[in-house]
């Protein structure tokens, strides 16, 4: 048996002739592999209906259908997992037709929204503007969800300078150009020109009649371990607070 082996692959002719057959198998093998995993079905999202620019997905809005990998693979913008999409927003400026599949390019977080930051004020609060340019800001080093101190600075009635913090731990909304654009947005010239943040409305106007009395309201920045402290919004200093009081109306409802 041993020389029967031995004298069969000893033959050139026969050794090519297998060699041949199977490398034919392992190609054939190859080929259904490569065909079938290009043919597998995958399940995508597609909108179940037509969902509008800025609106919230939603699970209800969503279902799957099955779709070739390689059309996946050929569509790299393709979404292709449901919770990709689950309570993102459709990005302004385009829609999804009911039927049609998700692409990346349509899909943004809620801060990615224009003037996101009066999405979710709380009841009893009132978003702020805060003029600022390059400088105040620390050349760009304020940016939205920083915690940041606000300082005031003014003079009294015998002329001498003030200048303390007045409220701490204000977390910033977003930062815009002159042009309401989102500062860090590449459609943005990157030049600040206002803050916006969240306060409550008895702090609201409290900086309001700081404004209009002609303090300047001077933004610091803090530390990231700063940012990352929990604390409420609050006043630094009763006496900065009862001095803008004492040199304006009390407003009467």
């Amino acid at each position: 048996m041993k020389s029967t082996f031995k004298k069969f692959f000893g033959d050139k002719n026969t050794v090519t002739i297998v060699g041949i057959i199977l490398g034919a198998v392992v190609l054939f093998f190859f080929y259904n592999y490569r065909v079938n995993k290009t043919i597998q079905p995958i399940k995508v999202p597609y909108a179940l209906q037509k969902i509008d620019s800025a609106e919230k997905i939603t699970a209800d809005m969503v279902g799957t259908i099955e779709v070739p990998l390689s059309f996946s693979s050929v569509a790299t913008n393709i979404v292709t997992s449901v919770g990709e999409v689950i309570d993102k927003r459709v990005a302004v400026g385009t829609s999804i037709a009911a039927n049609g599949l998700f692409y990346r390019d349509q899909i943004i977080e809620d801060k990615d929204l224009p003037d996101a930051a009066f999405n979710n004020i709380p009841d009893g609060s009132t978003i702020y503007y805060l003029s600022v340019d390059m400088e105040s800001t620390v050349f760009n080093s304020i940016y939205p969800d920083t915690v940041i101190d606000l300082y005031l600075q003014a003079t009294d009635d015998n002329s001498k300078p003030i200048f303390g913090r007045l409220i701490s731990k204000i977390k910033v909304s977003d930062v815009k150009d002159a042009q309401g654009n989102h500062v860090f947005d590449e459609n943005s010239e990157g030049t600040p020109a206002v803050l916006l943040f969240v306060v409550p409305d008895e702090m609201y106007l409290l900086l309001k009649k700081a404004e209009l009395l002609n303090y300047t309201l001077v933004p610091v920045a803090r530390n990231s371990s700063y940012t990352a402290k929990e604390g409420e919004t609050e006043y630094s200093s009763e006496y900065l607070k009862a001095f803008i009081n004492a040199h304006s109306a009390v407003i009467m409802n």
